[in-house]
């Protein structure tokens, strides 16, 4: 349980107000007034409190378009809790992809210092480093670029326009020296790029899951200001959906002279709609949107299945992945309910325990997916729990993928379990892949919100051939889709059973037509 302290709240502001001033511009050297979008992010980061008292929020990714006074934002932050915070031996990193950046930032800070004669009269002011006096504490700017990267323990790590950095060693070299701190912050700031593998879209595509509530990461606070890809982006309310600073540090004029490049040059409407709409321009879309399968949820009773024939899809983990089994069944009404049953080795929940991607605890605590002794998952308790599953269900078939499988597989075949091998590649997961795509797009596959498939959908990327055939993929290790490979080979095993029956397939006759 969560509470929110106004005191801390208000004293970020108090000393930002006061002690902090705008260094460019109209406004330079007078004072730094925050805007109520401002106050209500710092406010949520630094006020949401734990029962014991710690701040909540441990990370946190901002995601702004250029011109909303982001730099004055990350140097007022920096400052406070150098001056205010004053945790002992406080090392606070402002790092960015290259030197020029992080000096941009760090200019900023130095500024401020110079123009409060209160701030400057308590520390000194080096070339890339601000040191309070009498104090091992400091604020520091690194780059990407730095010929050492290690041997910290960083206290505060704001990142700067996280998109550009050429990898992921400073932010996670930074990151994961705060592990002795008993109160870290890190902070992510970015626009937009257009690299889906980079770090940056890693972090705001864990941004939208926490966001929709796929992931419950409540140490994790994501502000996300961009707009739609269909949105008119010559509409002024385009714009200010985006730009929470329209009409402050963002003027109509400039907006109205970027409109006129735009329209007369693509190269300048891409930079328009990355650079002030936030928007990613070159990626890929993922197979299924989480609107899509939440629509296809469809509530029912688990237990109102008992007896019922279905089929099944068996997907073994290796050592890092999740071991699923999805059992489907066929309705008379046409919808086809899908339950599933997961399992994962202790060594990975803990190895998932602070990590950017999703923590596997509340899925355990939900009883979604069930965790077994040691480092890998054990396969004895995953037999067991199959040959209970086909007592209760009747089950006419399973499709397994073959890749370490031939134990369990012989197993289970022993004790009478009907299985049957379902290769991985374009050839044998295209049309059942399609048939669930069909499903879900139709809302006839019902899954009872299971969020851990729910996570999994999200994460499947969809790979085509030459020929159009599609198989699902993940972009990175962390995102797994395990569950949802299950589920189209338990599919795939239903198709396979129609064809077998030489009657019109189940798919055919509810009217989805494959292609």
């Amino acid at each position: 349980m969560s509470y929110f302290d106004e005191k801390v709240a208000n004293r970020f502001i108090s000393f930002v107000e006061k002690a902090c001033t705008h260094v460019k511009g109209p406004l330079a050297n007078k004072p730094f007034l925050l805007e109520e979008w401002q106050k209500d992010y710092f406010g949520k980061l630094l006020g949401t409190m734990r029962e014991d008292g710690c701040r909540q929020y441990v990370e946190s990714f901002l995601f702004l378009p250029r011109k909303n006074g982001k730099s004055n934002m990350i140097a007022a932050l920096g400052l406070y809790m150098l001056f205010i915070e004053k945790e002992p031996g406080a090392e606070i990193y402002v790092a960015a992809a290259d030197r020029q950046q992080a000096n941009a930032v760090f200019s900023v800070m130095k500024s401020m210092i110079l123009n409060q004669p209160l701030l400057l009269n308590k520390c000194a002011i080096y070339r890339d480093s601000i040191v309070l006096n009498n104090t091992n504490s400091f604020i520091k700017a690194i780059s990407a670029d730095a010929e050492t990267k290690h041997g910290f323990n960083a206290s505060v790590v704001i990142v700067d326009e996280l998109h550009a950095l050429p990898n992921n060693e400073l932010y996670s070299t930074l990151t994961s020296s705060t592990g002795a701190r008993e109160q870290p912050i890190i902070v992510g700031i970015s626009t937009a790029g257009n690299d889906r593998g980079h770090l940056c879209r890693d972090q705001y595509e864990y941004s939208k899951k926490v966001q929709k509530g796929i992931v419950d990461d409540p140490s994790f606070l994501p502000v996300i200001y961009e707009s739609e890809q269909d949105d008119d982006i010559f509409d002024i309310e385009t714009v200010k959906k985006a730009n929470p600073n329209y009409g402050i540090s963002i003027f109509p004029e400039y907006i109205a002279r970027e409109w006129t490049k735009a329209k007369a040059s693509p190269s300048a409407e891409i930079k328009f709609r990355t650079l002030h709409l936030n928007q990613w321009l070159t990626t890929s879309e993922g197979w299924i949107t989480d609107t899509d399968w939440m629509k296809s949820s469809g509530k029912f009773d688990p237990k109102e299945l008992i007896g019922m024939e279905c089929y099944g899809g068996l997907d073994l983990a290796a050592t890092s992945d999740i071991t699923a089994f999805v059992l489907c069944f066929p309705m008379e009404d046409g919808t086809l309910r899908v339950i599933s049953k997961m399992w994962v080795s202790e060594d990975m929940v803990e190895q998932r325990r602070g990590r950017t991607g999703a923590s596997y605890d509340a899925f355990v605590l939900g009883g979604h997916l069930e965790v077994t002794e040691g480092n890998v998952t054990d396969y004895k308790k995953v037999e067991a729990d199959i040959l209970e599953m086909c007592e209760g269900y009747k089950v006419k078939g399973i499709a397994y993928d073959r890749w370490n499988s031939t134990a369990l597989v012989t197993s289970l075949v022993d004790k009478g379990v009907p299985l049957s091998a379902m290769g991985q590649g374009f050839a044998s997961q295209s049309q059942p892949t399609k048939a669930v795509e069909m499903l879900i797009k139709s809302g006839n596959l019902h899954h009872n919100g299971n969020p851990v498939l729910r996570w999994m959908a999200t994460n499947a990327q969809a790979k085509y051939d030459d020929a159009f055939n599609i198989k699902l993929v993940k972009n990175k290790s962390s995102d797994k889709i395990d569950g949802i490979i299950a589920l189209i080979m338990s599919v795939g095993e239903k198709m396979s059973n129609d064809r077998e029956g030489e009657g019109e397939s189940y798919y055919e006759e509810h009217g989805l037509r494959m292609i």
